[in-house]
């Protein structure tokens, strides 16, 4: 009898933990619904229609390319979101995996400001060229 208790009480505190441990799983696990990935995926393919749409109406120069680089940086957006679930994680995670390059396209913007200003300085100074 007191071994029957003593198993009773093992499941018990069995049954207790494999109970607890499940309901912390459930607060860090979330389940999306298939429509949102089925939506995303939707917006990529008009995305990358619109990609294409621009190589096949010919457009040239900066119109080109400022689409182009619109298109892409909205596809990877949505993916960087949605499929790598960052729209779901902390704040901080997010500032750190994004500020870094928004900080390198900043530093190349101001090195090709840079490069302007001495291209402009050396033929000031040292004349056209041959």
């Amino acid at each position: 009898m007191a071994e029957a208790t003593a198993n009773g009480l093992g499941q018990q505190a069995l049954h207790s933990t494999h109970d607890a441990a499940t309901a912390g799983k459930s607060d860090t696990h979330q389940e999306h619904p298939i429509r949102l990935y089925l939506v995303v995926w939707v917006w990529l393919f008009i995305l990358s229609a619109c990609s294409y749409m621009v190589d096949y109406f010919g457009l040239h120069g900066y119109l080109r390319w400022s689409l182009i680089l619109i298109f892409m940086m909205l596809k990877a957006g949505l993916i960087v979101a949605v499929f790598m679930h960052m729209a779901w994680e902390r704040l901080a995670m997010m500032y750190a995996i994004i500020l870094p390059p928004i900080f390198v396209l900043v530093f190349v913007a101001m090195m090709v400001f840079e490069s302007d200003y001495t291209l402009l300085t050396r033929i000031a100074f040292f004349g056209p060229g041959p």
